[in-house]
């Protein structure tokens, strides 16, 4: 065992000598290995930060939440007719659920003046003479705090006699108290919101945020009914459904089964409705990096395929330059196998180096955009740095097999008398 860890020892300091005569030489040989390990390491990290931010932002808004509106949440995608034509989820709909779903806890609702096609339209905002042009505006029932698992800061949240008697008073994000009172006490302030004057009760801490997007921090929450009223043609309902723990499957069928009975869906068509929760939420997502990490693959497997390539056209150069020195070891009693692992570990090495250099890289450009680009994260997981060196030294050992081969079946005479 220890003399095969000194012929392997020995072997690496050849194949490291070797990289340092022919530097530049080494330097091009690796240069393909180099930008696929490079490319792997710093879309991967991309990809590992967008997936951790996706999940902690989806894990806020609740693990044990189903989110229900007439069309499916998830990848936005071209809207079939019978999609634009779909009639609303009604309040009337979320009371059914509440009362005949077993598995559900509570529901809450919430009803926007119109659905665009990028979101809910904003409106402006203003205070003392400042304009905020991007708030958002929402009705909402009092369940509504706890099924978001958001946060008081301050103040008070709304109670039904809020809004049974549509009382003009709001509730509003840590964007919006940032905006108009970042330094004075918001509690009790009035502010016009899309021409309607409303009393500030309480706000809601920061929430987590997903590429930046800060459109929950920019809302402003005023009772369900007191919206009706401010806009009485508002019908567009969004339904959040907070489920019992460990109830998720039975609960969305049984509101499946619900809202299909409710709006006459017959036994043959599809639903006219979406439901969807933070697993399928994280679940489409993972999907669409999926194909970004084919993608990705393909990329770097050119590369690498190039430094391959590059590597094998080394070696073969280097068993000739080297064929004397070849014959005189196999003089003095070198074996096949000894020859053949001192060629094997030299392309191993070589693109192993290249490897280690793209892995530092894409480390470095992983940094950059995280320190550069905060609303893009980027970390680095531990096993794309592992299969980032394994692929590399792998590329080595598969292309330098044949110029291995070559060295290794050379005539000792006449290695010996080669020139």
């Amino acid at each position: 065992m220890n003399a095969y860890r000194q012929h392997v020892r020995e072997n690496l300091w050849l194949a490291l000598d070797t990289i340092r005569t022919h530097k530049f030489r080494s330097f091009l040989t690796i240069l393909g290995v180099l930008i696929g390990t490079t490319t792997v390491i710093a879309v991967t990290s991309i990809i590992a930060g967008l997936d951790k931010q996706l999940v902690d932002v989806a894990e806020q808004f609740g693990t044990r939440t189903l989110w229900v509106y007439k069309l499916q949440m998830g990848a936005p995608h071209a809207l079939s007719r019978e999609e634009r034509l779909r009639k609303p989820l009604t309040y009337e709909d979320a009371m059914a659920i509440k009362e005949q779903t077993p598995s559900a806890t509570t529901v809450s609702v919430e009803l926007f003046h119109e659905m665009g096609d990028f979101g809910l339209p904003p409106v402006t905002a203003r205070y003392k003479g400042q304009d905020m042009l991007d708030a958002l505006f929402v009705g909402v029932t009092a369940e509504h705090l706890r099924l978001i698992n958001a946060t008081l800061g301050q103040g008070r949240f709304f109670t039904e006699a809020d809004d049974l008697h549509r009382r003009a008073v709001a509730v509003i994000g840590n964007g919006v108290r940032e905006r108009f009172f970042a330094h004075e006490d918001p509690i009790g302030k009035s502010v016009l919101v899309d021409g309607h004057m409303l009393e500030i009760i309480g706000t809601l801490t920061k929430f987590k945020s997903f590429l930046g997007d800060d459109q929950n921090d920019k809302a402003i929450l005023i009772p369900y009914q007191s919206f009706q009223k401010v806009y009485p043609d508002a019908k567009d309902n969004f339904i959040c459904v907070l489920v019992e723990p460990g109830k998720m499957d039975a609960a969305r069928d049984e509101v499946t089964e619900l809202l299909r009975r409710r709006r006459r869906v017959k036994p043959a068509d599809a639903d006219n409705f979406g439901i969807s929760s933070a697993e399928s939420l994280i679940g489409q997502f993972r999907q669409l990096i999926g194909t970004v990490g084919l993608v990705m693959v393909v990329i770097s497997s050119i590369g690498l395929l190039v430094g391959g390539i590059g590597v094998m056209n080394i070696m073969l150069v280097s068993v000739t330059e080297r064929t004397r020195e070849i014959g005189v070891r196999k003089a003095i009693g070198a074996r096949r196998s000894d020859i053949i692992w001192q060629f094997l570990l030299e392309a191993m090495t070589l693109t192993a180096s290249g490897g280690v250099i793209g892995i530092a890289v894409g480390w470095l450009l992983s940094l950059a955009i995280r320190t550069f680009v905060p609303t893009l994260p980027s970390t680095v997981p531990l096993w794309s740095v592992v299969a980032g060196f394994s692929v590399a030294t792998s590329v080595g050992l598969f292309f330098g097999i044949w110029p291995a081969l070559k060295a290794a079946r050379l005539d000792p005479i006449a290695a010996l008398r080669h020139e």
